[in-house]
């Protein structure tokens, strides 16, 4: 049996590995089934292109992750396939949000609802027959988006997995556009050491998460790391976790066994971690350990709105992990969301002012998106338009603060020009921004967005 996985082509800031792909790859092949992986956004290939290349193939199946950013594309493609009679399977945030209208409109003949790669090597070694597989649905047994859905079987031991499939997207070949814009040195190689999230922010869907964390053995993560290291010449590692910090003992038990594996690479925390998490203690660990920079995920600095869309995080505490960050010389970036709850014209300036008087290093200032899944998504009803899916984090969908849309892209706009255009910004980060990042982060500065 032979199963194509694709990512397909969509327009991202960022350039990384497919790792969940990765992830269902290594497992299918575990289980002694043949896998291609196809990366439509690494070999910027358009849908009739990965067409040809799945017709050469020859698959019993192919198998498309989607974010509901990239929706459009993914139909299109799953459409494209289905005229050739080989089967489809759609996975991802998106479809498990919202299985059944993904259903309708790929004309897939199933969608995975929930982490895939125990349900796809399920369905795939069942030969694509759905025996009550958790997770796997098609149009046979979802009816409607308000059936109740049971989500793919998942498991504590996450050892169970082995490394996502290196081998089919070498690190070397992701050199540009890296996440969070900034590196030491190339390549580099991405670890997730946990997954999932045990907060509740109501502008995640949170779906995969089941408020609960897994993490893999300290011992498991440090032996993919020396293998990218040995095997792939990687020379920078970029943990992306959800909340690389959650756990303390988790986070203390890693930097120890960096130091004591004598593994002497940079590396940083992509995500937003929690201020509420960290400490001098783990921020010190960190240090000694390698991390040169990471990211909080700040929202805003008023407390109101932190407690109505339940962050369970201070600006106090916020202040005092940055502070902690400059103090051990460690890049600390912050994630803004504008157009929260009940969010008016003066909180967004507070929060620019918090970013360009504090001694953050990096500022991303996104505009709220309403994620199928969320808490907010239930709240406002809202109701999905393929139609209006481009431009994520920049383009205005639906207002839930005090500010207009046209007032909230010229806010970000402002705050990016405010943050970024110092010296002392300026200068501390040119050691390492290159080129590329810096071109992506232009064209997203000055991109027109439209206003609906």
């Amino acid at each position: 049996m032979k199963i194509v996985l694709v990512r397909i082509h969509h327009h991202s800031l960022q350039l990384v590995p497919p790792l969940g792909l990765g992830y269902i790859s290594a497992y299918l092949n575990q289980h002694g089934i043949e896998t291609i992986i196809v990366d439509g956004l690494h070999d910027c290939l358009n849908n009739e292109e990965i067409l040809a290349i799945i017709k050469k193939e020859t698959p019993d199946a192919v198998g498309i992750g989607c974010l509901t950013a990239e929706y459009n594309v993914v139909i299109n493609l799953s459409n494209l396939i289905k005229k050739t009679g080989i089967k489809v399977i759609i996975g991802g945030i998106h479809s498990t949000a919202l299985p059944y209208s993904t259903l309708i409109d790929s004309k897939a003949d199933f969608v995975i609802c929930g982490e895939g790669e125990i349900a796809f090597t399920k369905l795939a070694l069942n030969n694509f027959v759905n025996n009550n597989i958790k997770g796997i649905y098609s149009l046979e047994n979802l009816k409607s988006e308000n059936d109740i859905l049971e989500y793919a079987e998942q498991t504590d031991n996450l050892d169970i997995f082995p490394f996502p499939s290196w081998e089919k997207f070498p690190p070397d070949t992701y050199n540009k556009r890296p996440a969070g814009l900034i590196y030491k040195k190339m390549p580099i190689g991405y670890i997730m050491t946990s997954r999932g999230c045990a907060y509740s922010c109501t502008f995640c869907s949170g779906l995969y998460a089941k408020k609960k964390v897994r993490f893999r053995s300290i011992e498991n993560v440090v032996s993919e790391i020396k293998e990218l290291v040995n095997k792939y010449g990687v020379k920078e590692i970029k943990f992306i976790d959800d909340n690389l910090a959650f756990k303390k003992e988790h986070i203390m038990k890693l930097c120890n066994a960096l130091t004591e594996n004598d593994i002497k690479i940079p590396w940083g925390c992509t995500s937003g971690l929690r201020a509420n998490c960290l400490d001098e203690e783990i921020i010190a660990a960190m240090k000694k350990a390698g991390c040169y920079y990471f990211n909080l995920g700040i929202e805003s600095v008023n407390d109101k709105i932190l407690s109505a869309v339940n962050k369970q995080q201070t600006t106090e505490q916020v202040s005092k992990i940055i502070d902690l960050a400059y103090k051990y010389d460690i890049i600390c970036g912050g994630f803004f969301i504008f157009g929260l709850p009940e969010e008016t014209k003066k909180d967004i300036k507070d929060s620019v002012d918090f970013a360009v008087k504090s001694k953050l290093s990096l500022a991303i200032f996104s505009i709220l998106d309403i994620f199928p899944g969320s808490q907010l998504w239930k709240d406002a009803n809202y109701k999905f338009d393929r139609n209006n899916i481009e431009d994520s984090f920049a383009q205005p969908r639906y207002l839930l603060g005090k500010v207009s849309k046209k007032d909230l892209v010229i806010a970000q706009r402002r705050a990016l020009l405010s943050f970024y255009l110092r010296p002392r910004v300026f200068f501390r980060l040119l050691r390492f921004i290159k080129k590329e990042p810096v071109m992506s982060f232009f064209e997203r500065l000055f991109k027109k967005v439209k206003i609906n």
